[in-house]
């Protein structure tokens, strides 16, 4: 396979990654840019399904009320793969919660890609 086929093969892996960096920095805007327009967040809470929201609007109101709900928010990834136009990440999920316990959880995250952005992102837990 050409190294630019290659690339275009992994530049789903590439966006997710520059997507969770954003999301350790807490910065939705940088997050946003890697999202499309009809872009659609699957929660993982409540269990079981959690909540679904789509548009780029609603979507950026969630991560940042999030943020400042989880204000030591970390994802720490302890697996990536993808190709084409889905990324799998396997993660740790660090929290200090409002009396200073640190806590933690892991869970998967699936991506869907279009054109270069981040149009699907489903998260689920263990737990």
């Amino acid at each position: 396979m050409s190294p630019i086929r290659m690339s275009r093969l992994e530049s789903g892996v590439r966006v997710v990654l520059e997507f969770n960096e954003a999301f350790n920095r807490h910065d939705v805007t940088g997050m946003m840019q890697l999202m499309s327009d009809d872009c659609v967040f699957e929660n993982t809470d409540p269990a079981p399904d959690g909540t679904v929201y789509k548009g780029k609007e609603v979507v950026t109101t969630f991560w940042q009320d999030f943020f400042r709900d989880s204000p030591h928010a970390h994802i720490e990834i302890e697996e990536i793969f993808g190709l084409g136009y889905r990324c799998i990440v396997r993660w740790k999920y660090n929290w200090v919660d409002v009396a200073g316990r640190i806590g933690y959880v892991r869970g998967v995250d699936v991506f869907k890609l279009k054109d270069g952005l981040i149009c699907e992102k489903l998260s689920y837990v263990k737990g």
